[in-house]
């Protein structure tokens, strides 16, 4: 097993680039320094650690290919989708070769009658829901970045609608990944239940490339509404917010979305998407059903919100003015960076049990205060999880130690409040110092034996998750 604290033969490399050169050429074999370094990340903060090369792969046959040169190199191998990955995932610690999949863009199978599609992994989430439209389908997980489908399925992401439709480990059926070894595996068939064998399906959700490159993805599929309502609802107090999205929940109202955003995060939207909305904390909410069920829960939604001094309602009832409202939710990222132009965006999440959600906001609140750093929080709060973007002068070294301060309390409350140290961005390398203490040694070391029994030369994405060494 590769030492992880040690970088991979520089030959060894040199010899896997030269061999992928010949095999693919120059044009789908880019060794430039601008092209690496944008597949090192491109929305991380972490410190950028780019390939050595990057592969452009047009099918599983080519991912198999590229696989099988570095497995005999036993240089590591990097899956790149569309980039918006944020714990550092698409980094390479040990250098090592990036394998470009936005080519692998075919939507292969629409089964209508079955509510299940087959995608290769360079779909992007917007890409498949305007090909489905016309069908009457769509797909549900809607992270906010028209992030890949393959992208989606590695790092499990959740997002916005996930309240109501899961994440991406109840939205994915099956899929099909190289290994190392250069074989493909398939997890599962396109039923919707099996009792047989292990869950590989399950296993490979979330893996971030560490077990296998997925290469094809068979998803769920819904029906679109017959009726969507969406509106906003201001609150006193961030308290107050949480507690509307806990007793909704506790309710039964089968909201779609519940979205809390602080008031400093309303501030930065109102300014960045041209809204005029309150400058409260607030609740942006969407129901969908018929038209009797959305008003019906819409109406139960009011009386909560009404109950712990939310209000006024503003509905958005045409289908603009709900992408309007929900295209500045999506927009939060940019418009935070315009609180403090010029400052490195820290993005950050964790997720807890939803009775506890008021008071790990309101704590975080407060360790904020204490920072003195500016930091918006936005969640998804119908599931628990909720996002804080700290804005921090990285050349300043008492800001990023108070940053890093705040990064770690959040993590850890979370963890003590029996939640987790991620809800969706994923551990990559930013989150994996917080693995011990949420899982405990027993799981890790179970995750180890995968790990070494699927790779044991240690290629697939190293330095990711888990530590070998």
């Amino acid at each position: 097993m590769q030492d992880e604290a040690k970088p991979r033969d520089p030959k060894a490399t040199a010899a896997a680039v030269a061999e992928l050169l010949a095999a693919f050429g120059n044009n789908r074999v880019v060794t430039s320094q601008t092209v690496r370094e944008q597949h090192g990340h491109t929305a991380s903060w972490h410190r950028n650690q780019p390939p050595e090369a990057v592969v452009f792969a047009q099918s599983a046959e080519d991912v198999q290919q590229v696989v099988r040169i570095c497995a005999a190199h036993r240089v590591p191998v990097i899956p790149f989708g569309a980039g918006s990955s944020l714990e550092g995932q698409l980094n390479a610690p040990q250098g090592g070769i990036s394998i470009d999949l936005h080519d692998m863009n075919r939507i292969l199978a629409v089964h209508a009658e079955d509510l299940d599609v087959v995608v290769e992994p360079g779909v992007t989430r917007k890409q498949l829901n305007d090909y489905l439209r016309d069908q009457g389908l769509f797909f549900p997980i809607d992270p906010g970045a028209d992030a890949s489908i393959g992208g989606m399925a590695a790092t499990r992401a959740s997002g916005t609608n996930a309240v109501r439709y899961g994440t991406m480990k109840d939205n994915v059926i099956a899929l099909k990944a190289v290994l190392a070894s250069g074989e493909i595996v398939t997890t599962a068939r396109r039923a919707k239940k099996s009792s047989a064998g292990y869950d590989l399906t399950r296993l490979l959700v979330g893996s971030e490339g560490t077990l296998g490159i997925i290469t094809e993805i068979t998803l769920r599929l819904h029906g679109i509404p017959e009726a969507i309502s969406a509106g906003s609802c201001p609150f006193p107090s961030v308290e107050a917010a949480c507690n509307a999205a806990i007793l909704t929940i506790q309710s039964g109202i089968p909201v779609a979305r519940i979205e809390l955003l602080d008031e400093l995060q309303v501030k930065a939207s109102n300014a960045y998407s041209k809204l005029g909305l309150p400058e409260m904390p607030l609740l942006c909410v969407e129901f969908h059903g018929s038209a009797a069920s959305v008003a019906e829960q819409s109406e139960s939604f009011g009386e909560i919100a009404k109950e712990l001094g939310g209000g006024p309602f503003e509905w958005a009832t045409r289908p603009e003015d709900r992408t309007r409202l929900w295209q500045a939710r999506h927009d939060g990222y940019w418009a935070a960076c315009g609180l403090r132009p010029g400052a490195q965006a820290v993005p950050t999440d964790v997720c807890v049990p939803i009775s506890r959600l008021a008071e790990c906001v309101v704590e975080s609140q407060r360790d904020v205060a204490v920072s003195g750093l500016i930091a918006p929080i936005v969640g998804h709060v119908g599931d628990g999880n909720f996002h804080m973007q700290l804005l921090v002068d990285v050349d300043d070294a008492d800001e990023m130690a108070r940053a890093e301060h705040l990064l770690h309390r959040l993590a850890e409350r979370a963890i003590a409040m029996d939640g987790t140290c991620t809800g969706e961005h994923g551990v990559g390398q930013g989150k994996m110092k917080y693995l011990a203490a949420e899982h405990g040694e027993v799981a890790l070391g179970a995750m180890r034996a995968i790990k070494r029994a699927l790779d044991p030369d240690n290629i697939m994405n190293p330095g990711k998750i888990i530590r070998l060494d």
